[in-house]
């Protein structure tokens, strides 16, 4: 029993000494041979001991890396030599440690008997020894890493990465200077350049923890971190700002030589843990990270894309495609929204510059997305804010019959039919289901997809209002603007802007602007008509006159203004009226006086200058032939016009100095000017009023046909609140397809206006009419 005893004292004599790596040996004679250690190993399996020699193998390897190893590998990091001599010292020493286990383990795996015991147990879940050491020195030494030594490793690869980016770019694709005194890798001299030395410390320092085992536990972060900061910032210095180039395939190139070159250095390679496998993987997620940092950077421009399409449609395409891959769609809706409200949605900006923009939105979101519900969901609060501007539908229309303005006339030009929201179009109609897409999911489920993907630009114009009539209307007011204005005859231009406006709006609703252009043709043969008539008489007035003979039912309401012409002016009037009504026969006219153009010469002391202007201006500065010196009251009662309109028109000719105010309301003829002198003057652009009535008077002449139901209402009732008026006069006055729809706010306002002209009485909440007296 002693002998047996005796025998395995020795047999795990002989094993500990050869097992432990620098141990002294208990007796020279017990130097083992591989002969004795697999002697050593059969007894001690003989004796059923042969499962506690992995397990205390592995015990003092834990203690030894514990009490040891790690002490002594942190230990390098509370010295003060440079950054990278820390990590590569330690480095080194570890991988000394791990050469000098490594034969042991290699001895104790391939030990046959030991190998049969293993295979019904496990160590640490892993299947060799190897394994088990590499997780036991990544469990005892780096559980978790200090902050200093993870800032040591990620500066290290940091510099390794800006080197092998230096050195695998053409030089003329780095540098526009050719004569640079430092190197753009190491940041160092030209003459000391450490790029070399940098690259091989870095393989070097790459290949000793791969032995080790723990390259990728080391380095996983500090590269994942790199990688990452560096595709942002080679992104944004690529590519903000300039949107007429693509950037995807350029920046897949980069990740693909750059990038992924780098990490098969890092991984890749003689290594003896292969991680090819893992970077192939890892190429997706950066792929993914690319498209995502890309995409950011669009999104926080996109306000300027917009502007610049269509020159940003290269900007817009590759932001689609990154929306297909990223998951980033909800942030693009929510900076664009909050761009376009910061920065058009204000009294600061222009209405024409504002649907300009809405105009840009629209064809470039189209591009982005086919669907239309990012623009939907996008541009609801540019519509909601267009709606709440007086001049909105003024601009509108202004652009589509605007030469100048090529965007939406090149839209009108298409001549497609307007697809207004309440049309109601399902889906199901003259569908291809072969080419069928669902909507996003945060489409609006209450708007088909056919309405948001067939809207042209013009219908979505419509839309902000949901009424075509009203751009009618305001097209018609325009019109007749134009025509009075400018004084013209020449009507083919248009007559071309009403046909295509007819393939919009339908003829129906534009048959009143037929009549005013027919109209205008028919003053032309009719002026044409009278001339000839007095030349055949012979008679000759003092002023010859071209008349715009309009009718009346057919036309907006005009401008109101109070004047009398002088004497002259009016008895040329009348002469006309005489040849048309022995032209036209039982018809007549009905002249408006302050509407129209004057072309006057007028004779001074120095000089003759011509101009254009209307008959009130031609009017006011006649009445100076009879005397050179008037007063704003006397003027004013020769004229028979308000002062305050007549101080408005004296203020032109002041400006083209033909007038000057020598005291208080007191105006003097300028007969000689001092300086430089004009043959021509033409009014400017400013000085030209509107021929029709201002659209607040012409609202506030349309809601007096309100005004004989409430009068009636309150003698039959004698007082009533504003809810129950606006109720009867929903029931009794705005019923029929040609009547006026007016909101409570609206009615409120109008009343008022009628209580200050003391024509009703308001008290208690209800409104009255007053006793007559």
């Amino acid at each position: 029993m002693a002998a047996n005893v005796e025998i395995v004292n020795r047999a795990w004599t002989v094993l500990t000494d050869t097992l432990t790596p620098g141990a002294k040996k208990t007796s020279q004679a017990y130097i083992s041979t591989e002969v004795e250690f697999q002697n050593a190993v059969e007894i001690l399996c003989k004796q059923d001991l042969g499962h506690i020699i992995e397990e205390w193998f592995l015990d003092t390897l834990q203690e030894d890396l514990r009490q040891k190893v790690g002490p002594q590998f942190w230990n390098y990091f509370s010295e003060q030599p440079s950054e990278t001599d820390q990590l590569l010292q330690a480095v080194e020493y570890l991988h000394k440690v791990t050469m000098d286990y490594l034969p042991c383990i290699q001895r104790l795996e391939s030990t046959t008997q030991i190998k049969r015991w293993r295979k019904s147990s496990t160590l640490f879940n892993t299947s060799s020894l190897t394994e088990a050491f590499i997780l036991l020195m990544k469990s005892t030494l780096f559980s978790i890493f200090p902050r200093t030594f993870q800032e040591i490793v990620n500066k290290f690869y940091s510099d390794a990465f800006k080197v092998f980016h230096h050195t695998t770019t053409e030089p003329d694709q780095d540098s526009e200077d050719d004569e640079e005194t430092s190197c753009k890798g190491c940041e160092q001299p030209t003459e000391t350049c450490l790029c070399q030395h940098i690259m091989s410390n870095f393989h070097n320092l790459n290949r000793k923890l791969d032995d080790i085992g723990i390259l990728e536990r080391v380095s996983g972060t500090a590269v994942t971190n790199i990688v990452h900061e560096r595709i942002k910032t080679y992104v944004e210095n690529s590519c903000k700002g300039n949107f007429e180039t693509s950037y995807i395939d350029i920046l897949e190139t980069w990740l693909d030589t750059k990038v992924l070159g780098w990490l098969h250095l890092v991984y890749s390679g003689n290594r003896t843990h292969i991680y090819s496998d893992c970077i192939d993987g890892f190429k997706g997620r950066l792929l993914h990270f690319l498209y995502e940092s890309f995409a950011n950077i669009q999104i926080e421009q996109l306000f300027n894309i917009i502007i610049e399409f269509p020159e940003s449609e290269p900007a817009i395409l590759d932001l689609k495609l990154c929306l297909e891959k990223t998951d980033v769609r909800t942030q693009l809706v929510t900076s664009l929204k909050s761009a376009l409200e910061t920065r058009l949605l204000h009294p600061g900006v222009n209405t024409s510059d504002i649907l300009t923009a809405y105009i840009a939105a629209i064809r470039a979101l189209r591009v982005l997305d086919p669907a239309g519900v990012i623009l939907e969901l996008v541009c609801h609060p540019v519509r909601k804010y267009l709606r709440s501007r007086d001049d909105t539908v003024r601009c509108i229309v202004s652009n589509l019959t605007d030469d100048g303005s090529n965007e939406l006339l090149d839209e009108l030009i298409k001549g497609q039919p307007l697809l207004l929201d309440e049309t109601g179009h399902s889906d199901n109609e003259d569908e291809d289901w072969e080419k069928w897409m669902p909507d996003p999911v945060d489409a609006d489920p209450s708007t088909t997809s056919k309405s948001r993907r067939a809207s042209d630009i013009i219908s979505m114009l419509v839309n902000i209002y949901g009424s075509k009539e009203l751009f009618v209307n305001e097209y018609r007011t325009l019109l007749a603007d134009r025509i009075l204005t400018q004084f013209n005859y020449e009507i083919e231009k248009e007559i071309r802007y009403l046909e295509l406006l007819k393939l919009r709006f339908g003829e129906t609703q534009l048959h009143f602007c037929e009549v005013m252009l027919k109209d205008v043709a028919d003053s032309k043969r009719l002026n044409t008509r009278v001339t000839e008539a007095r030349n055949k008489s012979g008679e000759r007035g003092e002023i010859d006159v071209n008349a715009m003979v309009l009718s009346a039912q057919f036309w907006p309401a005009f401008r109101e203004e109070k004047i009398t012409l002088p004497e002259v002016m009016q008895e040329s009037l009348k002469e006309y009226t005489k040849k048309f009504e022995a032209l036209k026969g039982n018809r007549t006219l009905n002249w408006k006086p302050h509407l129209g153009l004057v072309n006057i010469d007028i004779e001074l002391k120095d000089r003759t200058i011509n101009f254009n202007v209307s008959p009130v201006h031609a009017a006011i500065i006649m009445q100076f032939q009879k005397q050179e010196k008037w007063t704003v009251e006397d003027l004013s009662n020769e004229l028979q016009m308000p002062a305050t309109a007549l101080r408005r028109k004296i203020a032109y000719w002041q400006t083209q100095g033909l007038l000057k105010e020598e005291t208080t309301d007191t105006f003097l003829l300028v007969e000689e000017h001092k300086g430089r002198t004009h043959d021509v003057i033409v009014t400017d652009d400013d000085e030209t009023e509107s021929a029709m009535a201002s659209a607040q008077s012409q609202r506030e002449e349309e809601l007096q046909v309100f005004w004989s139901y409430i009068v009636g209402m309150l003698t039959n009732l004698e007082s009533l609140p504003l809810e129950r008026i606006h109720t009867m006069l929903r029931m009794f006055a705005m019923q029929g397809p040609t009547t006026m729809e007016c909101s409570t706010q609206e009615l409120k306002g109008f009343l008022d206006r009628k209580v200050k002209e003391q024509k009703l009485l308001y008290a208690g909440g209800v409104y009255r009419l007053p006793k007559s007296s």
